[in-house]
């Protein structure tokens, strides 16, 4: 069974190598992941994971591993920041506060769908100003959700996590490796 990785995601790549998992190919699904009016930030990483496989037909023999990774302060969604302001803005508003990183997973084979969703909490430190604006000069932040990456140098904002590491990087492992099991693909031999 060939697996085929939905995301361009260089830290998924690095995390599936942690399983002993090289994905067979990489495909991106071009969507909108634009929040619907009102939705929750959970529904919606669900939802935007579901609709990545969907645009990403498995082949014969492949299985398609999609994800959504979402930052939640209370029921606002922090998307992947345009620009340094709106980093700098939602590492204000995370500042000093417990916040949520839901992880969805999405993984396609013919004719079934798998989904988990994982949910993190994460607390964050009082930033300065400085602090945010050595962290922003960084550019650690470009493509992140939520303007921050808790594998980089933003570690050093994160005093507690209650959850999984690997699901705020962007693929929780527990829960991969058990989708990966229920669809028949086969995992290497652990240690």
């Amino acid at each position: 069974m060939r697996l085929i990785l939905g995301s361009a995601s260089p830290r998924r790549r690095e995390l599936l190598a942690q399983l002993g998992i090289r994905p067979d190919a990489v495909r991106h699904a071009d969507i909108d992941e634009t929040p619907q009016p009102g939705e929750a930030p959970r529904a919606y990483a669900i939802r935007i994971a579901a609709e990545k496989a969907a645009a990403l037909p498995p082949g014969p023999g492949e299985l398609v591993l999609c994800a959504d990774t979402t930052v939640a302060a209370g029921r606002r969604i922090l998307g992947k920041p345009a620009d340094a302001a709106e980093a700098a803005a939602f590492l204000r508003l995370l500042s000093g506060r417990r916040h949520r990183v839901i992880t969805a997973l999405a993984l396609r084979g013919p004719g079934r769908v798998w989904q988990r969703a994982v949910t993190t909490q994460v607390a964050v430190k009082r930033l300065s100003e400085e602090e945010i604006a050595r962290y922003l000069a960084s550019g650690d932040w470009r493509g992140k959700a939520g303007g921050y990456a808790i594998q980089g140098p933003a570690a050093a904002f994160v005093p507690w996590i209650q959850g999984s590491w690997s699901a705020v990087v962007g693929l929780p492992l527990h829960e991969t490796a058990m989708l990966l099991g229920a669809a028949g693909y086969a995992l290497p031999a652990g240690p």
